[in-house]
């Protein structure tokens, strides 16, 4: 039998079911309403008993992961309100904001990018569920060992001469400091008022002890799969690293912030990992 190379990234995969398990385990109010994501992956029954999937023992990880999405969704909701109409997904994964925000998705020309495989299993997947298909929505399908994702966005039909929001989280951690550096110095040659959203991951010493663990055994894993960590960063380094680019505004995000800004009050203790902290600059 022909082996179908048509299949979701399985972080991608991961990283949907979490944001579904937050809204069936965890009390509300929710940090974001995503079952969409759940719908698209249509896993096995009994997927919540999956090993990455615990409820307690990854609780940090998936408050992380709402937390970031959230952020995110925020972030392109006040930018758009500001009359910015283009929002790109710099690995995009089984993102769900295009179908559960129709209101903002009809006000933008979304770009997700992503690898080939990953794409195509998604577009099949939306077809199947017969869900609406934002006019803006363009998929871009990105090779990177073959070519860049500026280009293949230029060729989407993006528009240089106006600002964006750029998008990039759960990806740096796989990238040499190199590909990162060329990130950033693409993704500053946006137009002026644009604005980047970059996910960076700490190393272990940086992180609170609580979390260490975990992230001992994410590494293990992702070895083990073939798709090993490669870059951390201390939050003073990717300031450097995006003024050497050439970006005029940067700020960090830190877990800490986002803990203070989305679960402030709660009383089940869901409060975001330590390890993963956003860069926000501005062109």
């Amino acid at each position: 039998m022909e082996k179908n190379n048509e299949q979701p990234d399985n972080t991608a995969v991961r990283t949907a079911l979490w944001r579904a398990l937050h809204v069936q385990i965890d009390a509300p109010p929710h940090i974001i309403e995503d079952s969409k994501g759940l719908q698209l992956v249509a896993p096995d029954e009994g997927w919540q008993q999956r090993p990455d999937m615990h409820a307690d023992f990854t609780k940090r990880l998936r408050a992380s992961m709402v937390a970031r999405a959230r952020f995110i969704e925020d972030l392109v909701v006040t930018q758009c309100e500001a009359g910015v109409q283009q929002y790109v997904l710099l690995g995009a994964g089984l993102d769900t904001f295009a179908q559960r925000r129709p209101d903002m998705a009809s006000r933008l020309q979304i770009y997700e990018i992503d690898q080939p495989g990953t794409q195509a299993w998604k577009q099949q997947r939306l077809q199947l569920l017969d869900w609406p298909m934002p006019q803006g929505l363009h998929f871009v399908p990105v090779d990177f060992e073959q070519t860049t994702w500026w280009e293949q966005l230029i060729g989407a039909g993006f528009d240089l001469q106006l600002p964006a929001v750029v998008a990039c989280t759960g990806v740096t951690l796989y990238l040499t400091a190199d590909a990162i550096k060329d990130t950033l110095q693409q993704a500053v040659r946006l137009a002026p008022g644009s604005t980047l959203a970059i996910t960076f991951y700490l190393p272990m010493e940086l992180m609170d002890e609580a979390d260490q663990p975990l992230q001992q055994i994410a590494e293990k894993g992702a070895r083990e799969a073939g798709t090993p960590f490669l870059s951390f960063f201390a939050p003073d380094e990717v300031l450097a690293l995006a003024r050497e680019a050439g970006f005029k505004e940067t700020r960090i995000i830190s877990s800490g912030d986002l803990d203070q800004q989305y679960f402030s009050g709660r009383t089940d203790g869901l409060a975001p990992a330590s390890g993963e902290f956003f860069l926000l600059a501005q062109t």
